[in-house]
């Protein structure tokens, strides 16, 4: 029987030029489970169904405390993500689901996919586990990719992934978990093993952000302005970027503007503070 421990290198393996062991039949089985997953991602996607804003679920308790709050009590919809970036998290989806595609057809044992569990009355849904050890599948950017491959995400964590997959745990009663993610960009596979020490106390964290966002009193900013090299200004940081409530909680702003957008070479930069005015285009509206 195969165990975790050799699962990238069984994955990478299905590449390679030897056949695979599982007959076509078997593969058959598990590609008819990824196509309908694929289903469910896609129509989401392309309905575009409306956030589940209004209430906790387990794999959101990782998300700073005003973010939080705002998706809780904030009367404002949010921001509308642009078709580029939905696209990029639909293919994260389908790379995820990937994954566990792989998985399966290497000869390894995937169980209880999408498994609604519950901690503290807030509910969520696991990825799977594999050969008996929960696991959270990620796609990831480059960057964001080598904190998995070398185990720095306990010390840099702007998603709340370990707080999410200690929940999952946590709702199980297991201590054992581990990430199996993927770089977007190159293919490249890890598998980062959490230990119990690395992990929150889910239950703790659920009391304390039931009561948070029960209060009128709006936490403080998740993460302060980012110097944006040496102009003097100040940029969001990542972990505001994609927060869909960056306007509304930034809207004192640059003296009551605003984020200000610009268009740089490499795409946009929110700036949140002025000193030099950027020689780029402005957006007026974004």
């Amino acid at each position: 029987m195969k165990t975790i421990d050799t699962l990238v290198q069984d994955i990478y393996n299905l590449f390679s030029p030897s056949p695979i062991k599982m007959s076509e039949e078997e593969v058959d089985k598990y590609i008819d489970i990824f196509g309908d997953m694929l289903k469910v991602y896609i129509k989401e996607f392309l309905y575009e169904k409306p956030a589940t804003n209004g209430h906790l679920r387990l794999s959101a308790i990782g998300k700073p405390d005003r973010q939080l709050w705002y998706n809780i009590n904030s009367t404002n919809k949010g921001e509308t993500f642009s078709p580029s970036t939905r696209i990029k998290f639909l293919y994260g989806y389908i790379l995820e689901e990937l994954l566990l595609l792989c998985t399966a057809i290497s000869g390894h044992k995937v169980e209880q996919q999408q498994k609604e569990v519950e901690v503290e009355g807030v509910k969520g849904h696991q990825d799977a586990v594999i050969d008996g050890v929960l696991v959270d599948c990620k796609s990831a950017s480059g960057r964001s990719f080598q904190k998995f491959k070398n185990n720095t995400l306990v010390t840099d964590d702007p998603f709340g992934y370990i707080s999410q997959i200690s929940a999952y745990a946590e709702a199980n009663g297991i201590d054992e978990a581990a990430f199996l993610a993927i770089d977007k960009s190159t293919g490249e596979i890890c598998l980062t093993s959490l230990h119990p020490m690395e992990m929150i106390n889910a239950k703790t964290r659920i009391k304390y952000l039931k009561k948070m966002v029960d209060s009128p009193d709006i936490p403080e900013r998740c993460y302060p302005g980012v110097p944006d090299g040496k102009s003097g200004n100040l940029k969001l940081a990542v972990g505001c970027i994609y927060c869909g409530h960056k306007r509304e909680c930034w809207s004192d702003a640059n003296e009551g503007q605003g984020i200000r957008v610009f268009q740089y070479a490499r795409g946009k930069r929110y700036l949140v503070q002025i000193g030099k005015e950027p020689e780029v285009p402005e957006f007026s509206a974004w």
